[in-house]
């Protein structure tokens, strides 16, 4: 990191953060408030009317025949592998630029995550070499090739065509890590019917967030949503005691689903509004740096704006010192944290590369257009003097 400059200990009037909560709940304040006192009058803390609801609508968005609530992303993982059979000796193939979230996941139901490189272009998994890892772990001989997990990095769905066809090839199941990516499409089918089964997160900064931790799973398999219903209450059927499998507390509270249902009311609106700032970004940023490549007929729910800058820390230094929040999503690829140093390495050069080049910008919904402005203004000022 370059060394600070005057202005940046100098105080910044106005600056503009990555996330804003606070203006989308002020905006939401009066209905949000209603629905929680709803809930605190019935009672109904775990598994009210609002997550029925909630699930009714999420599926109907998804374009899905089912929706479960469940208490996070990293348990909708969880809970979907459990329900997909995935355990000890499986190999699950996950991209290895995301969270560390997506592999810890696979090891908590004690499968084996295997790293797969990415495509520089969308930063989500590359079909070609998911092709080569799952020949090379068949070849070593020591896990089964299970389960592929396509992450739709920054909100931009992955290739699951190409993905389908690589799986379907070797017999493998998909589940999509939609944890940044609901309200996402390829072409005219949504995040959430994209793969067999699917998983979200409604944590707080997402472009549909709660306020705590929150998500879901979405399929159209009624065998597969009866299963993820069952675990995610210790394993019991229905109203029984019986622990008809291992299950978890994996439950959605009643209060994050009414959150939810409010902030799904203008969820379209403010999808629309994410892709015109990140349109905005494109146009304006698209001469200097890197910015996300977004396919004909694809649309990106834009949890992130994230361009590619060789100098990125630089870049955000500067940044920093103009008042405008930046973030690093994410400083390591996956096989270069310590947690999982001891799993197989295999090439993964466009993974490392990006963990090195990669910054998001603000995108959030309630930016106005002149802070979009300062932001362009202040991304290519900052370059111009790099």
């Amino acid at each position: 990191m370059s060394s600070a400059s005057p202005a940046a200990v100098r105080r910044v009037d106005n600056p503009i953060s990555l996330f804003d909560l606070q203006r989308q709940r002020l905006r939401l304040e009066k209905g949000i408030q209603a629905r929680i006192h709803t809930v605190l009058e019935h009672g109904q803390f775990i598994l009210g009317p609002e997550v029925d609801l909630l699930e009714r609508r999420l599926a109907a968005f998804s374009g899905t025949s089912h929706a479960i609530g469940v208490s996070s992303g990293r348990d909708a993982l969880t809970i979907a592998m459990m329900a997909l059979g995935i355990g000890p000796g499986d190999a699950v193939f996950v991209p290895a630029f995301t969270f560390a979230a997506t592999a810890g996941a696979v090891v908590s139901v004690g499968a084996t995550p295997v790293f797969v490189d990415v495509l520089a272009e969308t930063f989500n998994l590359d079909a070609k070499d998911l092709d080569r890892a799952i020949g090379e772990v068949k070849a070593a001989g020591r896990l089964v090739p299970r389960l592929v997990m396509p992450v739709d990095l920054y909100g931009l769905p992955a290739d699951y065509p190409a993905i389908a066809a690589v799986a379907a090839r070797h017999k493998l199941t998909v589940l999509a890590d939609a944890a940044q990516s609901f309200g996402g499409a390829l072409g005219n089918t949504r995040v959430g019917a994209l793969a067999p089964i699917s998983a979200t997160s409604f944590y707080p900064t997402k472009p549909l967030g709660c306020y705590g931790d929150g998500g879901a799973i979405l399929t159209s398999d009624a065998g597969l949503d009866e299963a993820v219903r069952r675990i995610r209450s210790h394993g019991r059927q229905g109203t029984g005691d019986a622990a008809v499998q291992l299950g978890i507390t994996g439950r959605l509270d009643t209060i994050q689903a009414a959150i939810l249902l409010e902030k799904l009311d203008v969820f379209e609106a403010e999808l629309e509004r994410r892709r015109a700032i990140a349109a905005a970004y494109s146009k304006a940023l698209g001469d200097l740096v890197t910015v996300p490549k977004v396919a004909t007929g694809s649309a990106s729910a834009f949890a992130l704006y994230t361009i590619r800058v060789p100098d990125r820390d630089a870049l955000r230094s500067r940044l920093d010192a103009a008042g405008v929040g930046t973030g690093l999503f994410y400083r390591l690829a996956l096989h270069q944290h310590p947690a999982f140093a001891k799993l197989d390495r295999r090439p993964l050069p466009v993974s490392e590369r990006l963990a090195d080049e990669v910054v998001s910008l603000p995108v959030h919904p309630d930016l106005t257009d002149d802070e979009v402005a300062r932001v362009i203004a202040a991304v290519r000022a900052a370059l111009a003097t790099a």
